[in-house]
């Protein structure tokens, strides 16, 4: 009879769950990220022996940002291989960040013999404990026997209900130990999540509450990305002619450039709706609890959501629809087209929204043509969204980066904006380049993945411009490079500071070295590097790096450190986010 180690088990218990569900194609989801070492070397080699892609990271945060991209962009969790001790712990980041997210991911941990529990062992740590506050779910399995299972339970629970971080702990004597294959049983690979719909009540009192609106505003969140309401949701907010306003990541579920669009008009947008259609969204402080000053007191909320508990979390809704995001624009989308529809263009709320647009393009034009050096955000901006193709897969991270990157750079397809997100987690860019570039490899859709970083986010997981490079994928990373986080100083303030005296007493804790060259570090590894002072040099840099498809490159644009954002609405509120 054919025996079977346990790494044998634990790669073909992924291929099976991960890779071979008829109604996924297998490209979307055939790689693993991670870090070997003791004890899971073997289990990396029978990963590539089942079939899976194996891709080698610098650091296990990274590794679990990038297998969680995977499960954003393609439903089904990424894998994530870690050694024990200190490689899962470096990993609990991302698997916070995937549970905050929403985002599926299995992370499989490398933990210390069983022999050897409560004795000291090498890197020994309570590792099941400790993922479950990081995760929903967490388990070893208890033999050979049961890896498949335990491996087709995490998978099932990262996917169903609401989406996350699932942990499986894997005692190192259990990896090269064998077992009689008959012995094992198999698994089926678990089906896609459930559908569920609202109620048809509550459906119609949600449109009762659309059409009593003054002031209307749609919401689309990740979760409508997510949950592929793309096609639905076109239909929907062009019969019904709403405004709408997508948060972060809900971009490009329909297209930035629609003209339905008023992310530009977005503080006016969300101070002054008296009703808001929450889709796939939290009120959380992405939305400013949706609470005041930001928002009406009086605004009815129509929630959808997939969570139960997430139902009247800050604000009571008016109505409550609970289920798939799909399949519940679809249900409005048919109780509208029965009641034939429209919200009026020609509203005095339409045109409060579109002249507040007007105003605020005029404000960023005049900033992004300033012709003075060095460059502001605005102008980098201006001229990066002038060249970027506009399939791109646009991942962004930093402080002012990342907020006026968000109104600069547009995005017209659904799921293709990666951030810093719910957690407003830095150090998850390259990360999630990485992720998607390898899928672009695998489906071969001629999609470029352009990074835009803030100098201080890039220094969180700078070295996995290597691990682009190991690879030849061909990212485009560029460093919005203002010497510090927030705000840094120049090369002359700081050489002065340095005359004052030590540094760490002096030097103001938001500045970094001013102008780094971290072109150079990506020139090490092989990739390209451009040091960009002017807009001839960032437009010349970025056309030869968006023809390059053999290897990564590197902008890093130098800009002034006091560049900041441009005034906001409502100076008396609290700053901005995202």
């Amino acid at each position: 009879m054919e025996d079977v180690t346990g790494a044998q088990l634990i790669a073909e218990s992924l291929k099976a769950q991960l890779f071979s569900c008829m109604s996924f194609s297998l490209q979307n989801v055939e790689y693993m990220f991670g870090i070997v070492g003791v004890p899971v070397i073997e289990v990396a080699m029978a990963a590539q022996a089942a079939g899976i892609k194996y891709v080698g990271m610098r650091n296990e945060q990274a590794a679990c940002y990038a297998a969680s991209t995977i499960g954003y962009l393609t439903g089904r969790p990424g894998a994530c291989l870690v050694v024990s001790g200190p490689g899962l712990i470096h990993a609990l980041g991302g698997m916070a960040n995937a549970n905050m997210n929403c985002w599926p991911v299995v992370v499989i941990g490398g933990s210390s013999d069983r022999n050897q529990e409560t004795a000291g062992a090498f890197q020994e740590f309570p590792q099941v404990e400790a993922c479950r506050l990081y995760s929903k779910f967490s388990a070893r399995p208890s033999s050979l026997a049961a890896i498949p299972s335990v491996i087709e339970k995490a998978v099932r629970t990262s996917m169903y209900g609401r989406p996350g971080a699932c942990y499986v702990d894997i005692a190192g004597d259990m990896v090269n130990a064998k077992v009689e294959r008959s012995t094992v049983r198999l698994v089926s690979c678990c089906p896609p999540p459930p559908v569920s719909l609202a109620d048809h009540s509550a459906i119609t009192e949600a449109i009762s509450v659309l059409k009593a609106a003054k002031r209307p505003l749609v919401i689309i969140g990740k979760g409508a990305a997510y949950g592929h309401a793309e096609i639905a949701l076109k239909g929907f907010v062009e019969m019904t002619g709403l405004p709408f306003l997508p948060t972060p990541m809900g971009k490009g579920v329909l297209p930035d450039d629609h003209p339905n669009c008023v992310a530009a008009a977005r503080s006016r947008a969300l101070l002054q709706a008296d009703v808001v259609l929450l889709l796939g969204a939290r009120l959380n402080w992405i939305l400013h609890f949706g609470l005041p000053p930001r928002f009406d007191p009086e605004v009815k909320v129509i929630q959808v959501d997939l969570c139960a508990e997430e139902m009247g979390n800050n604000v009571r809704p008016a109505v409550a629809l609970l289920g798939d995001i799909n399949a519940i624009v679809i249900q409005l989308l048919t109780c509208v087209r029965k009641d034939v529809w429209k919200y009026p263009s020609d509203t005095e709320w339409w045109s409060t929204l579109k002249d507040k647009i007007v105003a605020n393009a005029k404000i960023s034009k005049a900033l992004a043509l300033q012709s003075t050096l060095p460059m502001n955000y605005y102008t980098v901006f201006h001229h990066v969204s002038q060249l970027l193709p506009r399939d791109c897969i646009i991942v962004s991270e930093g402080a002012n980066t990342m907020d006026i990157g968000r109104t600069m750079l547009n995005n017209y397809l659904p799921r293709h904006r990666l951030d810093a997100g719910t957690f407003g987690t830095m150090g998850v860019g390259l990360g999630f380049a990485i992720a998607a570039a390898a899928l672009e490899r695998s489906e071969k859709k001629g999609t470029r993945i352009v990074c835009v970083e803030g100098d201080s986010a890039f220094g969180f997981s700078g070295m996995e411009v290597e691990t682009m490079c190991r690879y030849n994928l061909p990212v485009v990373i560029i460093v919005v490079n203002n010497n510090g986080i927030y705000s840094g100083v120049d090369p002359e303030t700081w050489k002065e500071m340095a005359k004052m005296g030590d540094l760490t007493s002096i030097a103001p804790p938001v500045t970094l070295l001013p102008e780094a060259r971290y072109d150079e570090i990506m020139t090490a590894f092989g990739g390209r590097g451009f040091l960009v002072r002017t807009v001839q040099e960032l437009c010349s840099a970025l056309q030869v790096s968006l023809n390059d498809w053999e290897r990564p490159s590197l902008l890093n644009v130098l800009i002034d450190p006091s560049s900041d954002r441009k005034q906001q609405e409502f100076p008396w509120l609290t700053r901005a986010n995202l």
